[in-house]
């Protein structure tokens, strides 16, 4: 495992230390079965969606490390699934076709507890910590090779999408803007998928350039307003923007100070959006919205929707935000 500082936003994040570090598979794992929760039957042939090589790396007790040391730079999603077990692939089929729309800005790692034993027995406490127990298929993203629960068992994929937005944002924030070379699949164009503007954005966030990253953003949308990419990049960077120096625990003692003063309020929410505190964020602001009015309750307002487009549109705790702002309002 790194040692490094576990990123923003990745408050929950369970210890993978011990995972990383098995041996070879002994007399004792070998004969492990799949945890509670997974029943076994014949998969059969199964339809594999289109996957670019380089997006899927497979993982055992062998190469577990490494594969963490490579979300130091790239957003990691880990899947456990069981090859034996065919609702599992069903999960671990939808991870990945959602991670190859995303383009190579997230890598997914496999592991197939079917075919490794070992990993299966150690994942065992670590799911049982995560999320009460230890069935598969579960699913963990992966920050500067630090792990935060997902979710556990199967998912549709627009969960599964909205899930993996978020870790994104996050990865964002955290300056983890790294991609994956992906290869073209095959019978495809290999042709940039990655819109001009939108890499330029990306290099100037890993440079600290945020103004230029922005700029670009902005090119974008003017180019196309229809870009939501570009929409939800432009707000993440304004976030970034506006929170930057900014001392968190001044901050916090004005808000505590004046639970009417709107701006400072304003300010702990931004940083509550940016340290992963999302329902937080949304609840103070909301408290505004519902004790002023006039300019006040219009800033309270206006301030809580462009945090909605921070977080995404497919979030669940948006769609629960917009129906509280709309109950405050009326």
């Amino acid at each position: 495992m790194s040692e490094t500082t576990p990123p923003a936003g990745t408050r929950g994040a369970v210890d993978l230390s011990s995972v990383a570090g098995l041996t070879a598979p002994t007399a004792a794992t070998a004969g492990a079965g799949m945890p509670a929760g997974a029943v076994p039957g014949d998969a059969g042939p199964q339809l594999q969606p289109a996957v670019p090589g380089g997006l899927v790396v497979e993982v055992d007790a062998g190469n577990l490390q490494e594969a963490l040391n490579r979300t130091l730079q790239v957003p990691g999603v880990l899947v456990l699934w069981g090859s034996a077990y065919p609702q599992t692939r069903e999960l671990f089929d939808t991870v990945v076709r959602v991670a190859a729309s995303l383009e190579g800005r997230v890598l997914v790692l496999s592991a197939d507890l079917s075919t490794s034993p070992e990993l299966l027995q150690a994942f065992q406490p670590l799911l049982v910590q995560a999320f009460g127990q230890p069935s598969v298929p579960a699913t963990f993203g992966l920050l500067q090779g630090q792990p935060v629960p997902l979710f556990p068992g199967v998912a549709p994929e627009s969960e599964v999408r909205a899930v993996l937005d978020q870790l994104l944002q996050a990865a964002v924030q955290n300056g983890i803007t790294g991609r994956v070379e992906l290869d073209a699949v095959e019978g495809t164009d290999d042709t940039d998928t990655l819109p001009p503007l939108h890499e330029e954005a990306f290099d100037a966030i890993e440079r600290g350039d945020l103004d230029g990253a922005a700029a670009a953003y902005e090119q974008a949308l003017a180019e196309n307003p229809k870009d939501h990419d570009a929409e939800l990049g432009l707000a993440q960077v304004r976030l970034m923007q506006r929170t930057q120096g900014v001392d968190l625990a001044a901050a916090r003692a004005a808000a505590a100070a004046d639970p009417t003063d709107v701006e400072a309020a304003i300010v702990v929410a931004d940083l509550d959006v940016l340290g992963g505190h999302v329902e937080d964020a949304f609840t103070r602001l909301l408290d505004i919205v519902r004790s002023s009015a006039g300019d006040e309750r219009d800033r309270a307002r206006t301030h809580l929707l462009e945090l909605f487009a921070v977080v995404g549109n497919h979030d669940e705790r948006v769609r629960k935000g917009r129906t509280a702002l709309m109950s405050a309002l009326f």
